[in-house]
């Protein structure tokens, strides 16, 4: 546990450090919530910031897991990867280092984005339901930072990687449940949407701020979750440097 902690406040230091990237960070999500949540005018629902504030929050996860899944690639590139293989700590307490910093830092990102969205006028929800909510948004995170860090190592190059993220973000914010209910999606899109893992994850941030437990939701994630960093520990054993 130790040398998981180690890696996290190693990672902490170095991001808090450039405080461009903290901010860049925030900028899209901000902007989506602002000028979409406030002007886009639609007729399903009263109040649409309360309804596309779990989308901006769970694509701040997804944005933030995406970027994440560099980190280790650098450190390979840059020749700390090998130094920290040579260390007696397990090599999974790397790997875990990267995906459970990479969580906390979105789920940083999403606390930001959700004072922002109360300032503006989202519904102030009650204790437990942002426990919930931040449930949901930490297994999200994990999922995406997993998958993430499997993919890097798979690529093993930025550009490669680079153009995955732009590839596999917008797609999957806009195929997902993030800007409107299924009931009003054309039937293609409302199929490719109940499979998207973002849908589960807003769905369920949805839910946990009507006062639901959505158990179904997060079962799905927490068994997504567990398949890929499976994926991701058997991956990363296998790496030479």
């Amino acid at each position: 546990m130790r040398g998981i902690t180690d890696y996290i406040e190693r990672d902490m230091i170095k991001w808090l450090r450039s405080p461009v990237s903290v901010i860049s960070m925030l900028v899209m999500p901000a902007a989506w919530l602002i000028f979409v949540g406030l002007a886009l005018p639609v007729s399903f629902t009263g109040n649409y910031l309360d309804f596309i504030t779990p989308s901006i929050l769970v694509m701040t996860m997804l944005s933030s897991s995406l970027n994440g899944g560099t980190l280790l690639m650098f450190d390979k590139i840059l020749g700390f990867l090998n130094k920290f293989l040579a260390l007696p700590t397990p090599r999974e307490s790397i790997l875990f280092g990267k995906i459970l910093f990479i969580t906390i830092r979105g789920a940083i990102q999403a606390t930001i984005i959700l004072v922002i969205a109360v300032l503006i006028g989202a519904t102030i929800l009650s204790p437990a339901q942002y426990g919930m909510i931040y449930l949901i948004l930490l297994l999200f995170g994990f999922l995406m930072s997993a998958c993430a860090t499997t993919i890097s190592l798979y690529l093993g190059d930025h550009d490669s990687y680079a153009a995955f993220n732009t590839m596999i973000s917008m797609p999957l914010f806009f195929t997902s449940s993030a800007l409107m209910p299924y009931n009003v999606m054309p039937a293609w899109l409302r199929t490719i949407a109940h499979l998207n893992p973002l849908s589960y994850a807003i769905d369920a941030v949805r839910a946990a701020g009507t006062g639901t437990v959505p158990l179904l939701q997060i079962g799905l994630l927490v068994v997504m979750g567990g398949v890929v960093i499976a994926i991701c520990m058997q991956m990363f054993r296998r790496v030479t440097v």
